[in-house]
């Protein structure tokens, strides 16, 4: 990969639920660009993924959210996973830590069902995004203009729709981290 993260601190959002593919492939390509990622969730200890149609592995929880401060960081990621983001919207203390990253101008990447958080901290307005075809409608009521891209990038926000999107979305993530804040990412909010 042609961009380095060293020196960058990335938080990656979830609780059980979560895709597992759509948080451990983009925390390891994080990792490989330099990052250094900490899983971040309203619980404490471990997190339980979703493999496709089962339970699948556990990862570890870095940082409580209720500790966490976006100002420690570079950038965010929103795995999916139904279960995951349907969650953490209900979480007011996930939903600011999110709209938080947008104020700062921070780059943002969700995938899948990961945008339904854009929605709920209401930073899609005007936007062009992707995401899950069932979120769609979300989006769109939103504000949003979805297209239906393998990932989309709108000022520091990247979007992507599935598990087979993740070598695109590894791409421009680490792109739009590289690159820094974004004042477009920071007027949308």
């Amino acid at each position: 990969m042609s961009h380095d993260l060293s020196g960058r601190k990335i938080a990656i959002l979830a609780t059980d639920g979560f895709e597992q593919s759509e948080l451990t492939e983009p925390k390891r390509a994080l990792e490989q660009a330099g990052a250094t990622t900490h899983v971040i969730s309203p619980k404490s200890g471990r997190i339980r993924g979703w493999q496709h149609t089962d339970w699948g592995d556990e990862v570890a929880v870095d940082v409580a959210l209720e500790q966490a401060r976006p100002e420690d960081y570079d950038g965010l990621v929103l795995p999916g996973g139904q279960i995951n983001p349907d969650k953490l919207r209900m979480e007011p203390k996930a939903v600011a830590f999110v709209r938080d990253f947008f104020e700062a101008g921070k780059p943002v990447g969700a995938i899948c069902h990961g945008p339904w958080m854009l929605v709920e901290a209401d930073v899609v307005r005007g936007r062009k995004v992707t995401s899950w075809p069932s979120v769609k409608t979300d989006l769109r009521n939103a504000g949003a203009e979805w297209v239906d891209q393998e990932v989309v990038v709108d000022q520091g926000l990247v979007t992507s729709r599935k598990p087979d999107d993740i070598p695109a979305f590894n791409a421009k993530l680490i792109e739009e981290f590289a690159e820094g804040r974004h004042e477009g990412q920071r007027r949308s909010a």
